[in-house]
């Protein structure tokens, strides 16, 4: 038996997330599909982070297991072309093989993911679906400045979805960082891990900071709240990307 260890790129726009669900297409099920028709194993592919529908990922981490020895290169080429066949937008950037107790998930002491906003007055055309468009400009120094106060160890609830299941709202922020880039307002965030949808809360309300109607003080006060109504809106899962995984 042998363990794979892959990074996996993909546009989450055509999937009812990674998860393998009874109500539509999960990255989770194509993949082992694709693996199923390299090498004729069914096999359960276990990733770092569920992403939830629409979102992106250039740096998924994932792990399987096969019965046969093949060469990573193969595993990488194979799936890819079964992948590609299919019209699937969904790539393996790398294969490798892991030891027999490495876990994708368990194994992950840090998470990093992007948030996407295109801020100009014309809506995006090559864009559309992998960024969040705000017409109105947004104040990226007022937003790096207000998220500061959202690292460190907090407790998130007034961040967190209402559906999530996480046994705790206590999470530890290690970057958040907000800059410019041409018309794209990039938000950086890093944590060993995350609630449901923490990342696009914090996004719509770091928004509301952006655009003036909310202050360094008024995002504490969301903060210290621990109610989530008091926060901001869940931004669209379009713009939000999975970049990196570290163990």
């Amino acid at each position: 038996m042998s363990r794979y260890k892959i990074t996996v790129e993909y546009d989450g726009g055509p999937y009812v997330g990674w998860q393998r669900q009874d109500n539509g297409l999960g990255v989770q099920q194509v993949v082992e599909a694709a693996i199923e028709k390299f090498c004729g194993e069914f096999v359960t592919v276990f990733c770092a982070g569920r992403t939830d529908a629409g979102v992106h990922a250039i740096g998924q981490v994932a792990h399987f297991d096969l019965s046969d020895d093949h060469d990573e290169g193969t595993v990488r080429d194979a799936i890819n072309y079964h992948l590609t066949r299919d019209g699937q937008p969904i790539a393996v950037m790398q294969a490798e093989k892991a030891d027999a107790e490495f876990n994708a998930r368990f194994d992950a002491n840090e998470r990093q993911y992007l948030y996407r906003i295109l801020n100009r007055r014309p809506r995006p055309a090559l864009e559309k679906g992998r960024v969040w468009w705000i017409p109105a400009h947004l104040d990226e120094v007022a937003m790096n400045d207000a998220a500061q106060v959202l690292l460190g160890k907090h407790d998130f609830t007034s961040f967190r979805a209402s559906f999530c299941q996480a046994k705790s709202a206590i999470k530890t922020l290690d970057e958040l960082s907000v800059l410019r880039i041409g018309d794209e307002v990039h938000l950086k965030v890093r944590a060993r891990s995350f609630l449901h949808h923490q990342v696009r809360n914090m996004a719509g309300s770091l928004k509301m900071v952006g655009t003036g109607k909310w202050n360094k003080a008024d995002l504490k006060s969301v903060l210290e709240a621990k109610d989530r109504s008091c926060g901001g809106q869940t931004a669209p899962a379009e713009g939000l990307y999975l970049v990196r995984v570290g163990y």
